[in-house]
């Protein structure tokens, strides 16, 4: 057997312990919420009623029925474009009309998938939105909204990304056997650099961002603030009430770009000590560094996958087995990017671990600079408002959960108290 023959296999195999794996969790998971639809949990008995705990379970199982359809859209057009031969016709077409252009060629072909992956998807996106969220009273998108959001994601995508992208080809082609260093550096740079740019030129293009009102709750924030010793360059409410009726809290940006920002929905929803508890768990990701943790991790893994991508790069099995008849710089990138979550799928409990400790962490230093009891009761208001299942399956739960589940993270926090 070749080792085009064999890498296809392996191919093969991964995405269907993959996918069928997903599929397992995603049964399991509907299943158990609806044996337990009929009864509330005993510790949230006289904080939700049974009325919100089977919204919470239908909404639930409505969401699970969209994503396995949309799993089994996804691994149709994955092995289309694969081994179906679509990605080779398109690197023929393209090459055809522009040759050994490469960047040019190489944008062509990303915006052709980009396209086909975003009509694929399309269907089951409005139908998340406009269906199910709607059925279920969360969302508040108009038709015309999302069409604007569209036009401006499209334009970013063309305004930055496809920048981006040029130079990564670039570097690729003229950097020679150590392009994946420069091209990790540069995509190192790109990320930091949004992140200090993001939240002043890109969020106010698709919300409105106020300051934070005078009042008690801006009292209580700047105290805990002060309790923190946290710096930030303003305090501010988003309108996320134009989307959708869920609501957050987070802080965003780097250094001195730092930006408290509370959804409009979360401050109609909690009383401030409530509001200030909540922020009090955002600032202990800050205060933990998680997110420069992650930031760390993310450069650490993506330094590792652009090394193994520079050892197969010139590999005919890498290409031929995934059903590439002819070799380039761009389709190696666009194939690697294809194909890298079918391969990485066994790594997302970890991912989630890692999540779920950090969430746990960040609970228990708000307890410590706010009430942990109005952190629990701004909680249980969230999972109320929010429709989230109080009776996750266990092993979906491990496998996917970023948070912990509602049962658990209650009882961590009040035993925190006691």
């Amino acid at each position: 057997m070749s080792s085009t023959t064999i890498f296809s296999c392996v191919f093969l195999f991964a995405l269907t312990v993959s996918s069928g794996i997903r599929v397992w969790l995603a049964l399991r998971q509907y299943r158990h919420v609806a044996a337990h639809r009929e009864a509330v949990p005993a510790e949230f008995a006289t904080s939700i009623p049974l009325a919100d705990h089977r919204k919470a379970a239908d909404y639930t199982q409505a969401r699970i029925r969209v994503a396995l359809a949309a799993l089994a859209a996804d691994v149709l057009l994955l092995l289309l474009l694969t081994l179906g031969g679509l990605l080779d016709w398109l690197d023929r077409a393209w090459f055809a009309v522009l040759g050994e252009r490469a960047q040019l060629y190489g944008l062509a072909l990303f915006a052709s998938v980009g396209i086909i992956a975003f009509l694929a998807d399309l269907p089951f996106t409005l139908y998340r939105t406009f269906v199910v969220e709607a059925r279920f009273g969360f969302n508040k998108m108009t038709w015309r909204t999302a069409l604007v959001d569209l036009a401006k994601q499209t334009a970013l995508t063309i305004i930055i990304g496809a920048p981006l992208l040029w130079a990564v080809l670039w570097v690729m082609a003229a950097m020679g056997e150590r392009w994946w260093l420069y091209v990790w550096l540069l995509w190192l740079t790109f990320n930091l650099l949004m992140m200090l740019l993001y939240p002043t030129l890109i969020a106010p293009l698709f919300n409105k961002f106020s300051p934070l009102p005078d009042g008690e709750l801006k009292s209580r924030i700047n105290g805990l603030l002060a309790r923190c010793n946290f710096t930030a360059s303003g305090l501010f409410v988003m309108d996320g009430s134009r989307r959708s009726a869920h609501g957050n809290a987070y802080f965003t940006g780097l250094g001195r770009a730092k930006r408290i920002v509370f959804f409009d929905t979360l401050i109609d929803k909690l009383n401030p000590p409530e509001v200030e508890a909540v922020l009090a768990h955002e600032l202990g990701h800050f205060k933990h560094r998680h997110v420069w943790k992650r930031i760390a991790m993310l450069a650490a893994m993506s330094l590792a996958l652009l090394w193994a991508l520079g050892q197969i790069i010139n590999a005919t099995w890498f290409y031929q087995g995934l059903g590439i008849a002819a070799p380039s710089t761009a389709m190696a990138l666009l194939l690697f990017s294809q194909v890298l979550p079918v391969f990485l799928f066994p790594a997302t409990p970890l991912a989630a671990l890692l999540s779920r400790r950090h969430e746990y962490e960040a609970d228990a230093y708000a307890s410590r600079h706010a009430s942990a009891a109005d952190l629990i009761s701004a909680l249980v208001c969230m999972y109320r408002d929010n429709a989230a299942t109080l009776t996750p399956d266990p092993l979906h739960s491990l496998f996917y959960d970023s948070h912990p589940p509602a049962s658990l993270r209650i009882a961590h926090l009040r035993g925190i108290t006691s």
